[in-house]
C-alpha cells in the first residue's frame, strides 16, 4: 500500500476551503430551520367596501392599509413585541383590541364584524381571549372578580401584567400588591409592572376626615409648587383635563362659584391629567381658569392622581385650613352651598 504525498500548503489550503464550505452549508441550513420571525396581519372581512381604510395602531405607533375584496394586510415594524393595539375603521364604527407578536397572524372576520374575528398566531391574544370564554365558569362574579381571577392564575403573561396596570386605582393599593407580588421578574420589570410598582409605592388614598396628603409639581409656567403652600380658608383639589368632556363643561360652574368664594378665603388647586402642554395651556385660557394649576403631563400616570387613587374625572377634594379632608366630588350648587355654609 503507498501512500500520496500532499504538500502542506496544499493541504492546509484545501481544509480552509472545506471549512468554508461547510460554515456556508451551516449557514444556509440555520437560516431554512429558523428564519426570523416578523409580524404580518392577513385579514379578512365581510361586507367592507373597497378602498376603506383600516387602521392599526397605538401611542407609539400607526399604520393603515386599504381593503381590497374584503382581504386587509400589516406587515407593520412593530418598536417590540408582544404589544396590544388598536384595529379600527376611520370612524370608529367597527374596532378591535388585539394583542401583536412578531409572527405571521391571521385576523378572521369574513363571518363577523372586526369585533369578533377570529385571531391565530398571538400567544397573548389566545390568552386575553380566554378570559372572556372563562366567564362561563365564573356565573356569579361580582365585579372585576373575573378579571381578578385572570390575573391570579396569568401571572407570567405580560397580558396579566397590562390589565393589572389598567385597574390599580379600582382594585386598590393592598389589592394590587396581592396580585402583583406573585408576578415574574420579568413581568415586574415590564412597562406595565413599573407602573404598578410606581402605584404601590406611591399611593396612600386619603379618604374624608383625613389629612391631606402633600404633593408639589409644575404649573403651566415650570414653577414648582406646592399644595401645603397654598394660601386659603378652604382649597379645592380638582383633577381634570383639557380632553375631559365633563369636567370642561363644569368649568363654567367653578369660575362663577371660584369669583364668589375666593375673597372670602377659597382657592383652587387644579391637578391637570393631561399630556399635551398646548392642549392644557389653551383649555386654562379659553376655559379662563384663573386659580392654581400644576401637571406633570403624564396622563393617569399623574404622580398626585397616583397619591389620591384617581380612576376618573372629574374628581375633586375639599381641604380645610387644618389640613382635613371634609368633603369629595362636589360640584355645582352642592360645592356652593358647602362653601356657603363654611365660609358665611
Amino acid at each position: 500500500m503507498t501512500f500520496k504525498h500532499i504538500p502542506l500548503a496544499q493541504k492546509t489550503s484545501k481544509s480552509i476551503v472545506q471549512i468554508i464550505l461547510g460554515t456556508i452549508i451551516f449557514l444556509n441550513y440555520s437560516c431554512k430551520e429558523t428564519p426570523k420571525k416578523e409580524f404580518s396581519l392577513q385579514g379578512t372581512t365581510n361586507g367592507i367596501e373597497n378602498g376603506t381604510t383600516i387602521y392599526l395602531e397605538n401611542k407609539e405607533f400607526k399604520d393603515s392599509t386599504i381593503v381590497n375584496n374584503n382581504t386587509f394586510n400589516f406587515k407593520t415594524k412593530l418598536p417590540y413585541t408582544p404589544i396590544e393595539a388598536l384595529l379600527r375603521t376611520k370612524d370608529y364604527s367597527t374596532y378591535r383590541f388585539l394583542w401583536l407578536e412578531d409572527a405571521a397572524m391571521t385576523y378572521d372576520a369574513s363571518n363577523a364584524d372586526l369585533k369578533r374575528a377570529t385571531v391565530t398566531g398571538s400567544e397573548s391574544e389566545n390568552l386575553k381571549q380566554s378570559l372572556y370564554s372563562a366567564a362561563d365558569s365564573l356565573p356569579n362574579a361580582g365585579p372585576w372578580e373575573r378579571e381578578m381571577h385572570f390575573i391570579k392564575s396569568n401571572p407570567n403573561s405580560i397580558v396579566s401584567a397590562s390589565m393589572l396596570a389598567q385597574y390599580i386605582t379600582i382594585f386598590g393599593k393592598e389589592r394590587t400588591r396581592e396580585l402583583f407580588d406573585p408576578f415574574s421578574e420579568q413581568n415586574k420589570a415590564s412597562r406595565f409592572g413599573q407602573k404598578i410598582a410606581r402605584y404601590i409605592a406611591l399611593n396612600k388614598n386619603p379618604k374624608i376626615g383625613e389629612q391631606f396628603a402633600d404633593f408639589e409639581m409644575a404649573n403651566q409656567y415650570g414653577e414648582p409648587l406646592k399644595l401645603s403652600n397654598t394660601n386659603g380658608k378652604l382649597i379645592f383639589l380638582e383633577f381634570w383635563a383639557s380632553w375631559c368632556g365633563p369636567c370642561r363643561e363644569e368649568n363654567p360652574n367653578l369660575v362663577k362659584t371660584y369669583k364668589e368664594f375666593n375673597p372670602k378665603g377659597f382657592e383652587v388647586f387644579a391637578v391637570s391629567l393631561d399630556e399635551d402642554k398646548e392642549k392644557w395651556v389653551k383649555a386654562i385660557e379659553k376655559d379662563s381658569l384663573n386659580w392654581l394649576h400644576v401637571s406633570d403631563l403624564k396622563g393617569f400616570g399623574n404622580e398626585a392622581s397616583l397619591i389620591y387613587g384617581i380612576n376618573a374625572i372629574p374628581d375633586n377634594f375639599l381641604i380645610a385650613e387644618n389640613g382635613e379632608i371634609i368633603a369629595r366630588d362636589l360640584y355645582g350648587k352642592e360645592l356652593t352651598q358647602k362653601l356657603e355654609e363654611l365660609l358665611n
